[in-house]
């Protein structure tokens, strides 16, 4: 089975094209969409922020830009993915999970005794999902990390002998490999995935999730500055 998946790839390797075929109309839409989106909101961002009078307004209208160049760089990311392949793809996507992971690990309380869990989570794990996406084994790559790697994470934990906090400090492990790799590595997955009749259009996926997700992200920040009087929860999102 090694042996096969490997072959596999290293065919995906050889025959890797480029994913970003503007010739293609309705990919070149999408990809036209989301620069147009970005180009229009940078550019009423910068009149804003040159006309905005109050405090306030300015600190809404920096958020507002720190919003768009974040947006400005993510949209470079997924380009760049566009271009290199499926294999480039991959190879980024993972690098973009480990930095996520490690992001988080930052945020969240761990000890000593937890160290080894995370090498696992980082160099084992996190990789071996990408690499299931690789070969296209959607079967067991659609339940590595929420059934094989939730039952490893507490498994190794226990191994330690350290039982302070354990169910915490497990959930929150398992929650972000959830976050950082499980779900992150759905996005290289949509340009393998097999549609009849779809061949060689697996970018327009990615370009439309990226389309549909930027515009939520604008038009409800957008519409909660203009309209919203309440905040929802102002505690986990204070600008919202």
């Amino acid at each position: 089975m090694i042996t096969r998946s490997s072959g596999y790839l290293a065919r995906q390797i050889a025959t890797t094209h480029w994913f970003l075929h503007l010739e293609d109309p309705l990919q070149a839409w999408l990809f036209g969409g989301v620069l147009g989106i970005l180009v229009l909101a940078s550019t009423i961002g910068a009149v804003l922020q040159q006309t905005a009078k109050s405090d306030t307004a300015r600190a809404t209208i920096d958020n507002l830009n720190a919003r768009m160049r974040a947006w400005w760089k993510m949209c470079a990311i997924f380009a760049l993915t566009l271009l290199i392949g499926r294999i480039g793809s991959l190879v980024l996507f993972a690098l973009l999970s480990l930095l996520a992971l490690r992001e988080y690990v930052t945020l969240i309380p761990t000890r000593r005794s937890d160290h080894r869990t995370l090498v696992w989570s980082f160099f084992v794990i996190t990789p071996l999902q990408y690499y299931l996406v690789g070969i296209r084994w959607y079967g067991f790559f659609a339940i590595m990390v929420p059934a094989v790697a939730f039952l490893f994470i507490p498994t190794r934990m226990a191994m330690t002998g350290d039982t302070e906090h354990f169910l915490e400090r497990a959930a929150k492990i398992q929650f972000g490999i959830m976050i950082c790799s499980y779900c992150l590595s759905h996005a290289p997955a949509l340009l393998i995935l097999r549609i009849p009749g779809f061949e060689g259009h697996d970018a327009r996926l990615l370009l439309y999730l990226v389309l549909v997700d930027q515009m939520s992200d604008v038009l409800q920040y957008v519409s909660g500055k203009l309209t919203g009087r309440h905040k929802i929860a102002p505690q986990v999102s204070p600008n919202k």
